[in-house]
């Protein structure tokens, strides 16, 4: 293949993205047009690059070897498709990430909160915000457990645990291909590609866990007379892990769905939605209603709706 024509495919892969990331920066001025056409130009020179780099004759040999997914053992080869319980909690767990997200940086932005929650019995008074947020981070946690027993219960852990050391070359090599805009083919009813695998473990069996446990150490919940527990996990090492780790879980779900609109929009929303291998409307209309319940739900989250709720559950005032 020509320099030529890698430059002019990467041009029209690389273009598309420019495109929509340009109205993003035209309000910051020379400054910030100058930093998008550097990285506008630099992505294309990373394209160019690993496009010729992955059709030397030696790489091509080696990807033919490693495509960019292994088909895990006979013997752990989970069922094809999605079963309903994967895909009910799949949704559950965007809702409430999305209403974590949103009480998370109301208590990180907000001063004066609009109320203070105290438990019936009496204690220490915490933001509403606050009370929203850890009310909602038990009910992910429960979803989240939940799906990890249903997940080696029913073999589908087989999808996101890698299996064999071949993930690696392979992650390798479906990077590459994402880099090139050459992307690998997607295969999700079937197997995930070793970059999804890696990252799916990685969310649910490292990300998640530090945001509890970061979350439980900030927490109203967390034994504040422990001397001890608290010199060796002091609440600053907490801080500085689960900020960063909710930007981890804000960029994973932005790459995500962007993927998911790219790679085969349709077949993707009917797999996680609609629980077939079709190109039919049906996950759509689904994603679309499931979204807008989301909307409406992080919407209604202010004090207003809150306040009554939250006073079921313990004493609720202005301060």
């Amino acid at each position: 293949m020509e320099v030529a024509d890698l430059w002019g495919m990467a041009v029209a892969g690389v273009g598309g993205v420019a495109a929509s990331a340009w109205a993003a920066v035209k309000g910051l001025g020379k400054k910030g047009a100058m930093i998008f056409g550097a990285a506008l130009i630099a992505a294309i020179i990373i394209v160019v690059a690993v496009r010729w780099f992955i059709h030397l004759d030696f790489m091509e040999s080696w990807m033919k070897d490693y495509p960019g997914e292994y088909e895990p053992a006979e013997s752990i080869a989970p069922d094809e498709g999605f079963p309903i319980w994967a895909r009910w909690q799949h949704y559950l767990n965007f809702l409430f990430m999305a209403l974590i997200l949103q009480s998370g940086l109301r208590v990180r932005t907000q001063q004066k909160p609009p109320a203070v929650w105290q438990p019936k019995k009496g204690g220490k008074k915490i933001s509403i915000n606050l009370w929203l947020h850890t009310s909602l981070d038990l009910f992910w946690m429960l979803n989240g457990l939940i799906f990890i027993v249903l997940l080696f219960v029913t073999g589908h852990w087989a999808r996101i645990v890698p299996s064999s050391w071949e993930v690696f070359p392979n992650a390798i090599s479906a990077g590459l291909q994402y880099a090139s805009f050459e992307w690998p083919a997607e295969n999700g009813w079937t197997n995930f590609n070793s970059i999804q695998q890696i990252m799916y473990f990685l969310v649910i069996f490292v990300a998640a866990p530090l945001a509890i446990i970061s979350g439980l150490r900030m927490s109203e919940w967390w034994p504040s007379e422990a001397k001890k527990l608290n010199k060796l996990y002091p609440a600053p090492v907490a801080r500085k892990i689960h900020f960063p780790t909710m930007i981890f879980f804000v960029f994973f779900v932005f790459v995500h769905v962007f993927l998911v609109f790219t790679t085969g929009m349709m077949h993707n929303l009917n797999h996680m939605f609609a629980g077939n291998d079709s190109s039919n409307l049906g996950g759509f209309v689904w994603f679309v209603f499931g979204l807008a319940v989301v909307i409406a739900l992080v919407s209604a989250a202010r004090p207003l709706v809150i306040q009554p709720i939250a006073g079921k559950f313990g004493q609720v005032s202005a301060r």
